[in-house]
């Protein structure tokens, strides 16, 4: 389904992606891991078409993506929740979820208004409230369902129980494991590695902006030395 080759990107004189390459078959889970400034969110960001790629090649399906916008991104059928959520504050809790609200590319609409309410229920209580009245675990729900509205074949989601009380975290993860076992795709990000493993078919580790550990996470798990030195744990 995607399918990085080679993949470079910048910051001006900064050469922060050093050539990843990985790969996501349909309907499965990618942890990516890493300490901080190893290059996690610049890699989602190349991928959405937020950084421009310096080298390398994206692949959606087989075809070629690199460089495309962020809009064309999500409607290829990429859902993207951002580190920091993104909602818009002066606009409603409805008003957030409903303005994403489409088919996929499929056309299937699994992911109904409906559907977003029931997983998440503190949200059906707050549909009238602004997104800058609701707390941080509420908006990081906020951004999830908005994201899930689109009915996205892949859901990247970067650092989502940052900064969260743990019943939200806890929260959180059963969501993303009811996500998962939907059939979507899921790419992610957090700094709880341990979650991530138990939430992902595979994992890979950055290191300076390079693949430095990568296999399947019941590998990667039982590995506690190479985990203790990619990751400093």
């Amino acid at each position: 389904m995607l399918h990085l080759d080679q993949l470079h990107a910048r910051y001006g004189d900064s050469h922060v992606l050093r050539g990843v390459s990985l790969s996501l078959a349909s309907g499965l889970a990618l942890g990516l891991l890493g300490r901080n400034g190893m290059g996690k969110t610049t890699l989602i960001r190349t991928v959405m078409g937020y950084v421009p790629a310096a080298a390398g090649r994206v692949a959606w399906n087989g075809r070629d993506v690199t460089g495309q916008a962020p809009e064309r991104m999500a409607r290829l059928g990429i859902g993207y929740v951002p580190e920091g959520r993104g909602i818009f504050p002066n606009l409603s809790v409805r008003e957030n979820l409903v303005m994403t609200a489409r088919a996929g590319v499929d056309g299937a609409r699994d992911w109904s208004l409906e559907r977003v309410l029931h997983t998440f229920p503190r949200l059906a209580e707050r549909l009238n409230h602004g997104g800058q009245q609701l707390s941080g675990g509420e908006q990081q729900m906020l951004a999830i369902g908005r994201a899930l509205l689109t009915n996205p074949r892949l859901l990247i989601l970067d650092e989502a129980t940052e900064g969260l009380a743990p019943l939200v975290v806890a929260e959180i993860w059963r969501v993303i494991g009811q996500i998962r076992d939907s059939g979507i795709g899921t790419l992610i990000v957090d700094r709880n590695y341990r979650a991530v493993l138990a939430h992902t078919d595979r994992a890979i580790v950055l290191e300076k902006g390079k693949v430095a550990l990568a296999g399947a996470t019941a590998v990667l798990a039982a590995d506690a030395g190479a985990l203790a030195r990619w990751l400093g744990v």
